[in-house]
């Protein structure tokens, strides 16, 4: 999921460098919605792994 939100941030990148607004402007929306999925996801699970007790480290 995380390299999707690259993905599409480098995609915006050089689509604006290009000059193609309305791709870069896209491509930079969907980065940023999968990194606050991501971003949930990751708190989800830390919350979880918590709640139950157990400890790798």
């Amino acid at each position: 999921m995380l390299s999707w939100a690259l993905t599409f941030l480098v995609i915006a990148l050089i689509a604006a460098a290009l000059g193609f607004g309305g791709i870069a402007g896209t491509s930079a929306g969907i980065a940023q919605i999968l990194f606050f999925i991501f971003l949930a996801l990751f708190v989800i699970s830390m919350i979880a792994r918590l709640m139950n007790g157990r400890s790798r480290f």
